[in-house]
């Protein structure tokens, strides 16, 4: 059964008769259209409202949804609102969690008949459990991320400044067959290191600096996700302390990573092991799912009473961020099984002296 034939059948299930799809990574999983439009998923049919540009793209990345072509005479809304007398749709479910006001507002009076319900992140439900194919290329993303790492930290040298490390494994991740960053690549050295999601700019990498990479790559539209802290040069002993804490705290929490195991216990592990020599400085979640967003569900955080079932791919990134000294993140993104969990990211996590 393919992915809108599923989710159609949830939407009768929650009571909808219909649903219109604004997000373009829910269209992308529902349908594998990669072009603009909207998508409008029905239980006996499923369409697409796009323009010129896109019919041609839709014919063949997704030949099982009716093309809806836009700007053609009608408009959006008289478009609308014949796919709703087709599918006789009553209640029509729209992410509510995207949509702007004002597109909302449009969409309610365009439908004065149609009553609009909360899709309540139904498509991200199903995509939070990844399928083989979708793993495999997130396996591929992890290992180009991993290669360019390797390729890299031999260049990786006092003077640098941190826009030119970010910039280098940006372009060695692209040279291996990434499509694109998987997001915004962090490099930070040295004080600029407490800072969870500084932006890389000028400071020149110093010995006895701990410089954090977390970066990844694409493949298909999905994401990896890894973060390695490097020290350049000898650092000192406060730093070397933090670098094993986090390091343990990391490995404490893989350990426990299983189907079963509840999202918010395993931020507690993490947590309750580095705040007793680091109170406070660990600020963050310990993790968050990856796919065709960089941060989806399951959400690896505190009181998170999510429980882990394989196929979900979540995050392990503990960290510590001491203001004015430095900071230290250790991540891996893992797949959970049936037997415990994959983890791709195989770069290596003790500290590397540079």
């Amino acid at each position: 059964m393919n992915r809108s034939v599923r989710f159609a059948s949830l939407l009768e299930e929650r009571g909808f008769d219909a649903a219109l799809i604004h997000r373009r990574q829910n269209i992308r999983y529902l349908t594998g259209f990669t072009g603009e439009g909207y998508l409008f998923v029905a239980r006996d049919f499923c369409a697409v409202m796009t323009d010129f540009r896109y019919t041609e793209q839709l014919s063949y990345q997704a030949p099982q949804c009716l093309c809806v072509r836009t700007h053609a005479g009608k408009s959006d809304a008289q478009l609308l609102e014949e796919l709703c007398r087709r599918a006789k749709a009553d209640v029509l479910g729209v992410e509510t969690d995207f949509v702007s006001y004002d597109a909302y507002v449009s969409l309610s009076d365009a439908l004065p008949d149609v009553s609009l319900k909360p899709l309540a992140q139904l498509p991200e439900e199903m995509r939070a459990v990844k399928e083989p194919d979708e793993f495999a290329s997130m396996q591929k993303a992890a290992a180009i991320a991993c290669r360019a790492l390797e390729n890299l930290l031999p260049r990786i040298h006092p003077g640098m400044s941190e826009r030119e490390v970010q910039i280098a494994l940006d372009y060695e991740m692209l040279q291996l067959g990434s499509e694109e960053p998987a997001f915004d690549t962090i490099a930070c050295a040295g004080p600029n290191g407490a800072l969870p999601h500084a932006i890389p700019g000028e400071r020149k990498l110093c010995p006895g600096d701990l410089l954090t990479l977390d970066f990844g790559a694409t493949v298909n539209g999905y994401r990896s996700d890894m973060t390695r802290t490097l020290a350049i040069g000898k650092i000192s002993s406060q730093l070397r302390e933090m670098y094993q804490a986090v390091l343990e705290a990391n490995r404490m929490a893989l350990a426990a990573v299983r189907p079963g195991a509840v999202c918010g216990e395993l931020d507690a592990i993490a947590r309750d092991f580095l705040e007793k020599d680091y109170p406070g400085m660990f600020g963050h979640s310990l993790g968050h799912g990856v796919g065709l967003d960089i941060h989806e569900f399951p959400w690896v955080r505190k009181g998170d009473q999510t429980v882990l079932q394989p196929g979900h791919v979540v995050t392990i990134e503990p960290g510590v961020y001491i203001p004015k000294l430095g900071g230290c993140r250790i991540e891996d993104m893992v797949l959970v099984t049936e037997q415990g969990f994959i983890n791709p990211s195989t770069s290596p996590k003790d500290l590397i002296e540079l």
